[in-house]
Formats: C-alpha cells, sequence, structure tokens
C-alpha cells in the first residue's frame, strides 16, 4: 500500500493484546451500536412527526422513515459481520471521493488473504469502516447531510463550559496586558508554553476513544489551571516546545494551518491557541484550518462542525450551566466576535470554502479520509502536499484512534521559502501502523513527510505507536503493566525542522 517502506513491520491485527484488536472486539461495536440507536431515535421522533400531518409533507416524512430504517438494517449487518471477520465488501459508488481508492486497497488485502475484520490492517480497516458507513447516509434522499455524531460531539462540547469560559477570560486578560506584550519574547515565550500545553491536552476528549469516561474523568482532562499542567510535566513523555517556540520567532506575519481532529472544546482550544498567535504575537497573520470532508472518527471536525461551534459559543442556552459571572460571559462573546472578525478578513480560514457540504469532493482535503499514512501525500494528494509547502508550520494533533506518533504531538516544521505556518491534527497516520522501538526520532518515524514543511506534533498517547520517547523510559512503563501506550495519560510534543533550515 506504500511506496515508503518502514525498517520496521507493522502491528499484526490478530494479536489478541494489541489495540487492533480490541478496537474491532470492543471499539468499534460500540461506536456502531451508539449510531443505530442515534438512527433509531430520529425515526422515532420522524414516525412522531409524520403522525401529526398529511399529505406531502407526511409522504416525505414516511420516505426519511424508511431510509433511516434501512441505513439501520446495513449496520446491524455490519456489526454482525464485523464480529464473525467476515470480508470486508466493496464501498458502492456514491459519487463522492476514494471510493476507488478504498476499493483497489481492499481486492489487494484480499488477494493478500487480509480482507476479513481480524486480520485486516488497522489503519485500513477502521478508515473503511467510517467512509463504508458514509456510503449508506450519502446514497439517501433524506439523510445525505446527517452527521450521525453531531449530537454526541455537541453533548460534550455542552460539557466544558468551566473550561470554556476560564480561557476565555485568560484571552481577556492578556487583551488588558498587550502593551506588555508587544516585543517581549520572554513573556511571549512563557505563554506560549502554556498556549501548547492547552491545546496538546485538549484533545483528551475523544468521543471515538474515551467510550468509557465519566463527565468527571472529562472535566478533569479539561482541567486548564497552570496546577494541573504542572502535574502533567510528569507524564510529557518528549517536549521539543523550545525548539518549536525558536522556529516560530524567525517568522513575521506568517501563515499556520491546523488540520483539524476533534470538535467542541479541542476546537476550541485550536482556535484560541490560533487567536493567541495572530492577535499577541507578530509572528503569525493567517491561520488555515482544515477539517475532514465527511463524519470521521466520531468527534473530527467537518465544515459545519467548524461553523456551528461560533454560533453554540454566541448562543446563551447552549451551555449546561450558566457563565460564573457577566463578565466571564462577555469575554467569551467578544473572544467568538473577534474570530468572527478574523474569519471575514481573511486571519482565520477554512480549507475548503465554509458552505461545503458532507462529502462533497475537494482536492484540499479529501486525503484526510484517505486510508493511508500521511507519508503518502505527496504521491495521492499533490495538490495538497503543495499547498502545505506554502506554510511555515504545521501542526499536527493526531487522534490517538489511528495508530501514529500521538494526538497530541505538535509536529512544528520550520520554514519554507514562503511566510506560511501548518497547525494540523491527524490520526496515528503520521507514523503509520507501524511497530517502530519508541526511541526512533519523529524524523525517521513520518518517512517522505520529514523536511516537506516545519512541523509540530502535539499528542497524547491513545494508540500503540510510540515515538521519540526515551527506550528506558517506554520499557519501564510497558513492564508496568499501565496501557500507557492507549489511555491517553501520556503525551509528547515532537517538532520537525523543515529540510530548507
Amino acid at each position: 500500500m506504500s511506496s515508503f517502506k518502514p525498517s520496521y513491520l507493522p502491528y499484526d491485527p490478530t494479536d489478541r493484546n494489541g489495540f487492533s484488536y480490541e478496537s474491532v472486539a470492543t471499539r468499534w461495536p460500540i461506536i456502531i451500536t451508539k449510531l443505530i440507536d442515534q438512527v433509531h431515535r430520529v425515526n422515532h421522533e420522524l414516525t412522531m412527526e409524520a403522525a401529526a400531518v398529511d399529505g406531502a409533507q407526511a409522504d416525505v416524512l414516511r420516505e426519511r422513515i424508511e431510509e433511516g430504517k434501512s441505513i439501520i438494517a446495513k449496520v446491524s449487518k455490519l456489526k454482525y459481520e464485523m464480529a464473525r471477520d467476515r470480508p470486508l465488501q466493496p464501498i458502492e459508488q456514491d459519487g463522492e471521493a476514494d471510493v476507488a481508492t478504498y476499493n483497489n486497497e481492499l481486492k489487494v488485502l484480499a488477494e493478500e488473504e487480509k480482507n476479513t475484520w481480524f486480520s485486516c490492517p488497522w489503519l485500513y480497516a477502521e478508515c473503511y469502516m467510517y467512509r463504508l458507513l458514509r456510503s449508506w447516509f450519502s446514497m439517501t434522499a433524506h439523510w445525505k447531510d446527517y452527521d450521525p455524531f453531531f449530537i454526541g460531539k455537541q453533548d460534550s462540547f455542552k460539557a466544558s463550559s468551566a473550561a470554556i469560559y476560564k480561557l476565555a477570560t485568560t484571552m481577556h486578560e492578556l487583551e488588558e496586558t498587550k502593551t506588555e506584550l508587544d516585543g517581549d519574547q520572554s513573556k511571549l515565550a512563557l505563554l506560549f508554553n502554556e498556549m501548547i500545553q492547552m491545546c496538546l491536552w485538549g484533545n483528551a476528549t475523544d468521543l471515538s476513544l474515551l467510550t468509557n469516561l465519566t463527565h468527571d474523568d472529562i472535566l478533569k482532562l479539561q482541567s486548564v489551571g497552570k496546577d494541573a499542567q504542572e502535574e502533567r510535566k510528569a507524564f510529557l513523555l518528549h517536549d521539543d516546545e523550545k525548539d518549536a517556540f525558536t522556529h516560530l520567532v524567525t517568522l513575521r506575519d506568517a501563515r499556520i494551518d491546523f488540520i483539524l481532529d476533534n470538535a467542541g472544546f479541542e476546537l476550541f482550544t485550536d482556535l484560541v491557541f490560533a487567536d493567541f498567535l495572530v492577535t499577541y504575537t507578530p509572528y503569525v497573520s493567517k491561520v488555515v484550518f482544515h477539517p475532514k470532508s465527511i463524519p470521521w472518527f466520531v468527534s473530527d471536525v467537518t465544515p459545519f462542525d467548524f461553523n456551528s461551534l461560533f454560533a453554540s459559543l454566541l448562543s446563551s442556552s447552549f451551555f449546561l450551566s450558566d457563565a460564573p459571572s457577566a463578565d466571564a460571559r462577555s469575554h467569551l462573546t467578544g473572544m467568538v466576535h473577534r474570530w468572527n472578525t478574523y474569519i471575514v478578513n481573511g486571519a482565520f480560514a477554512l480549507s475548503v470554502p465554509p458552505s461545503t457540504r458532507l462529502g462533497e469532493p475537494n482536492e484540499n482535503y479529501d486525503f484526510w479520509t484517505m486510508p493511508y499514512p500521511y507519508w503518502e501525500m505527496k504521491a495521492k494528494a499533490p495538490k495538497l502536499y503543495e499547498n502545505l509547502k506554502e506554510s511555515r508550520l504545521v501542526i499536527f494533533k493526531a487522534n490517538g484512534v489511528l495508530r501514529e506518533i500521538s494526538i497530541t504531538e505538535s509536529l512544528f516544521l520550520s520554514p519554507s521559502s514562503t511566510n506560511t505556518y501548518t497547525f494540523s491534527q491527524i490520526p496515528g497516520r503520521l507514523t503509520g501502523d507501524v511497530r517502530w522501538p519508541a526511541s526512533t526520532t519523529v524524523h525517521e518515524a513520518i518517512g517522505p513527510l520529514a523536511g516537506a514543511f516545519p512541523i509540530l506534533s502535539l499528542r497524547t498517547s491513545k494508540a500503540d505507536v510510540v515515538v521519540g520517547v526515551n527506550q528506558a523510559k517506554a520499557d519501564a512503563l510497558d513492564a508496568s503493566g499501565e496501557k500507557w501506550r492507549v489511555n491517553g495519560k501520556y503525551a509528547m510534543i515532537s517538532f520537525v525542522q523543515c529540510s530548507g533550515n
């Protein structure tokens, strides 16, 4: 599947102690069951509506109900076949991107007798599952624009109000001392470190992985106080934050890009970080945000998620609890209004038009939902690759759903020939699903992508793959019996310089 051949073998998906096996046996069935329940709930509501109207309106509702029943039947069959290790089936042509890509790879896997759920390479299988689910919605008349994970993303976001108001107040306080920051590199360095920590741990709320965490667990993961960050330093296994800042201060009015990962609170922290860089430093003047084209890994950002976040933050009734004070509410609305201004003037921008519908093909983001490691970007998505080469920093935030470097590893790449950056959040695909020794350098593990553009990887570890970590430390953690590679408790901040520097 790849032109780059890593020096180590991929993880064995049949290993019953591995994250791949656990995903097929436990994680994915839970996700699928929740999706079925969600469509059931919508169908029930539609049935009640249909009973209250008649004529053409009732006919349309009944058509949607029947389509919903068809989706439920297909997803239920998928769950049944997954549990019985049946072969993966080709995705039907639905008019959206990458169908041929998935089906061609599936043919190769079939020839290798690796095309069943428990034998299939994990990276392909998880990507395939979400693309298959999308096809069943996209081929309907009435569910084409429906995101079955949207309500879950919103519910999680609603529970984040305490951290959101606290961050908004922090940004307001920065505004009051902005003149003191001008040209003071030492103060900006301290704030940059705080922002990195916030952005790093913000993606702890990954709905496809944290399927059993309680509300209190999520609040603890989202805590943004300095004491909490000090406590977490013990769990930071690799830290290139200072190297990233050293690179940052060489820039002026640069563009950076976020390849977005999780919606809700994590997206909010990404925007706060971007706001800090644009508003309070001379280094960055434009941030490009890269969403996913379809509902992806449960909680990933789509264009609709990005747009809806602003409306949610400005709504007086969205959060489950009220603002702790009128001032806190004012701080939040003031910050969001500033973000809206940045969208209007181009300081903040999506990589695709904001009105892009689910599944609408676009070369600027189709690659993010392909079943390839990111080292295949140049060959599989040359337009996107060339676009990112215009960036002076690419921040990859990987969600541990796919094995990769680190979900919260920020990959700050060094400057290219133009004044631009890239912030990117990527599911475990930077390093591929490879059994790298923990001490492997990030530079080696990302293959041909190393040196293409400056990379900062922010990752909390939620999959087996770990790189850039002291081998003795990794061995000791492995021997402890703690599931440190997958529990999101440990993190890495990794910076990879551009080849031109």
